[in-house]
């Protein structure tokens, strides 16, 4: 199957444009490859702890004695 016919079978499959489905890409897999895998789960978590980010922004420009840290 050439890759403009595979582009029109997903472009008729899915009822999206053939230009987006060109633009994405597209290709066939090899059914005997079975290790195959475009988003490997080898790779770290992709997540923000916003409030660890918070605590290492807010730190202080000089320290103050007698303040106490509710945070330490």
């Amino acid at each position: 199957m050439m890759q403009t016919q595979l582009d029109q079978q997903v472009a008729r499959a899915t009822g999206e444009d053939l230009r987006e489905i060109q633009f994405r890409g597209f290709s066939l897999a090899d059914p005997m490859t079975v290790n195959f895998d475009p988003e490997p789960y080898d790779l770290p978590p992709q997540i923000l702890d916003w409030d660890q980010v918070d605590l290492e922004r807010n730190v202080a420009l000089f320290s103050q004695s007698g303040i106490i840290n509710a945070f330490v």
